[in-house]
């Protein structure tokens, strides 16, 4: 017998949920019974009365007692523990295509003791209702063991993509696909121990990345995504993130020497169970997993480093916020405590980057090994720290990398390209992170300063709220630094983000999938085009590339006003720098002129960093019970680097 207090049933519906609920009789003809409506409950009810046909129980509020049913799942009390069991009416599952009422359902018990196992078949007096989605029993909750032979439980074998329009007829039964998902998402693994996966061969795409705005492309990409997707959980509600209070905890699904990765191909090996919390479908293994017993197998794929050829090669490259100010040198607040008692990220001030110099250093590796390898000629950087902004020497922070990266190449292969300073907004005007441009002295040759759109930076100006864009000339270098070729100019960007905008006015999200800022992402856009001629004219060329992260996607209205004015992407549109919410695009651009894509020899992304695990990163080190940090190109960022090669063309 178990006795438990419960969560109060919820009477709100979920979105995902159909809007009208089913009368009492029509449930019961829907699961075969053929009687006639009653005022009162049976002796016994099968769990597909009890889930009905609608968005909710039609039982509600009533006590009931099941049918016998096997016991498919269980859940044991405990911290963040789902705090029950769930159970099947004998003999049902296998492949489904129809809307009959589901066969499962969970049983909740909370914290007090579940004395069934997998298997049994038993017999559950609870009150039925719903809870944020999920139709459970819950209350007083008594169990009683059948001691009859029942026959056993099929899992669904249902494909998932073909399920969308009636999940709710599966809630809670068991189910083993025969197909293979991808990995989808790996941002939530190390907080709650789950992974995004997609069915079939193709990711979900942001909408917006393949289709317009509002189109119905986009739309029908949306709801593709939805059809596609899942969320394979850990059979809990724990964290893993260690605290001054909490211990850490180890992470499933995250092998420390093979990390799984976004692409990565997944097939269940067990069956689980199709479950519903925290407004996401789900599929819950039948009991709590460690790392280890996981009811899935991945097959890994690293992505090779780009080879683009041509004389010389242009790409970009997010450092994340690399600041050599500590948070610890200016008593700022720490973030992601580590298991050694120290954090790892500074918070709540104008440091953004490492806390203390052990994590500037693990940080600083891990980007030295990365744009080291990528082995660009020309490199536009994004997020670093604009040190003339902390009070110090100018490119102070820039100094330190090109340093560290010609440390670690073992001679002079870099240099930083100098910005004239009167092109600069004042400093009052600055922000604490910038963009930079750094070069290989001995494949590129610079042409004089690189410039700065200073005057659209100020108050009133395209980019007052965003970074200052940046461009330099350069021609392809070969024996002794000699110069040959047409000049080709680099333009260096990071539009306003998507987050934190108004409520109103044209910068309020307008639901489209643009997100918020997108008419100040616009006027940058509009502005970068009205500056290009003034680059040309300097560098006596029309081949010009524009990179870095433009906040936006590659369908989206800021990347129309660069596409109407000749530019063009450079690699391949199926190429994705960023994952966001379990579906992947590209938010950071290498995009060149037509002039210069005549002379373009190949293009590529390098997914080393979008589709890692946090947990990877610099900033997470130590957070969880196992240490995942190498100082390789790995999770160095949370974009993806793009790059571009070229022939040195006639000068």
């Amino acid at each position: 017998m178990l006795i438990a207090p419960s969560p109060s049933p919820s009477p709100a519906r979920s979105a995902r949920r159909r809007a009208a609920a089913v009368s009492l009789s029509a449930v019961l003809m829907a699961a075969g019974l053929g009687v006639a409506p009653a005022t009162a409950a049976p002796a016994t009810t099968s769990i597909a009365a009890i889930q009905g046909t609608g968005d909710t129980t039609p039982l509600a509020g009533r006590t009931v007692t099941t049918e016998p049913a096997v016991v498919t799942a269980v859940y044991p009390p405990g911290s963040g523990a789902l705090g029950g069991f769930v159970i099947q009416t004998p003999g049902s599952g296998g492949t489904i295509t129809g809307t009959t009422p589901s066969t499962g359902l969970f049983v909740y018990t909370g914290q007090a003791p579940v004395t069934v196992q997998e298997g049994d078949a038993v017999q559950v007096t609870g009150t039925a209702g719903e809870f944020k989605g999920l139709t459970q029993l819950s209350g007083d909750v008594k169990v009683t063991k059948v001691i009859k032979k029942v026959a056993p439980v099929k899992p669904v074998t249902t494909e998932w993509a073909s399920t969308v329009s009636y999940r709710e007829n599966l809630e809670s039964m068991l189910y083993q696909p025969r197909e293979q998902f991808r990995v989808a998402d790996t941002y939530g693994v190390g907080r709650y121990g789950e992974l995004g996966l997609s069915a079939g061969p193709a990711l979900p795409a942001q909408p917006t990345d393949v289709a317009l705005p509002g189109s119905p492309e986009a739309e029908a990409q949306a709801a593709r995504n939805r059809a596609i997707s899942v969320t394979l959980d850990d059979g809990t509600n724990q964290g893993f993130a260690a605290s001054p209070t909490l211990e850490a905890r180890t992470v499933p699904y995250l092998d420390p020497q093979n990390p799984v990765e976004v692409g990565d191909r997944a097939k269940l090996t067990e069956p689980v169970i199709v479950d519903y919390r925290h407004d996401t479908w789900r599929l819950q293994p039948t009991s709590p997993v460690t790392r280890g017993t996981e009811p899935v197998r991945f097959t890994t794929s690293s992505d090779k480093t780009p080879r683009v050829g041509g004389q010389f090669s242009v790409a970009s490259f997010n450092v994340l916020n690399y600041f050599t100010t500590t948070g610890q040198e200016r008593r700022c607040k720490g973030g992601n405590y580590s298991t050694d008692g120290t954090y790892n990220v500074a918070q709540g001030c104008d440091v953004r980057g490492a806390y203390d110099v052990a994590d500037l250093q693990r940080q600083q590796a891990k980007t030295v090994t990365a744009i080291n390898q990528l082995d660009a000629s020309v490199v536009g950087l994004m997020e670093i720290e604009n040190s003339v902004k902390l009070g110090e020497t100018t490119d102070e922070a820039l100094t330190t990398l090109v340093g560290a990266l010609n440390g670690a190449a073992g001679y002079r292969k870099w240099a930083a390209a100098p910005v004239d300073g009167s092109q600069l907004q004042d400093v009052a005007e600055q922000d604490v992170i910038t963009n930079a441009i750094i070069y290989q002295p001995r494949e590129v040759q610079l042409q004089g300063d690189a410039q700065a759109l200073g005057s659209e930076a100020g108050p009133g100006g395209a980019f007052e709220n965003a970074r200052t864009p940046l461009a330099a000339a350069f021609t392809a270098a070969h024996g002794k630094g000699k110069a040959s070729g047409a000049p080709t100019t680099v333009v260096v960007n990071h539009f306003k983000s998507k987050g934190s905008g108004p409520k109103n006015g044209p910068n309020a999200d307008a639901g489209d999938g643009q997100g918020a800022w997108n008419a100040a992402r616009v006027a940058q856009a509009e502005a970068l085009v009205e500056w290009i001629p003034e680059l040309t004219d300097r560098a006596g060329s029309q081949d010009v590339a524009l990179l870095g992260d433009f906040n936006s996607y590659t369908q989206e209205d800021p990347m129309q006003v660069l596409y109407s004015a000749g530019f063009e992407s450079a690699p391949a549109p199926t190429e994705h720098t960023y994952v966001f919410g379990g579906q992947v695009g590209s938010l950071d651009h290498l995009l060149v002129s037509r002039s210069l894509q005549q002379r373009m020899t190949g293009a590529d992304v390098w997914n080393i960093n979008s589709g890692q695990s946090p947990l990877l990163q610099y900033a997470q080190y130590r957070t969880t019970a196992l240490d995942y940090y190498r100082p390789d190109a790995s999770a160095s960022s949370d974009h993806d680097p793009a790059i571009a090669g070229f022939r040195a063309g006639r000068g």
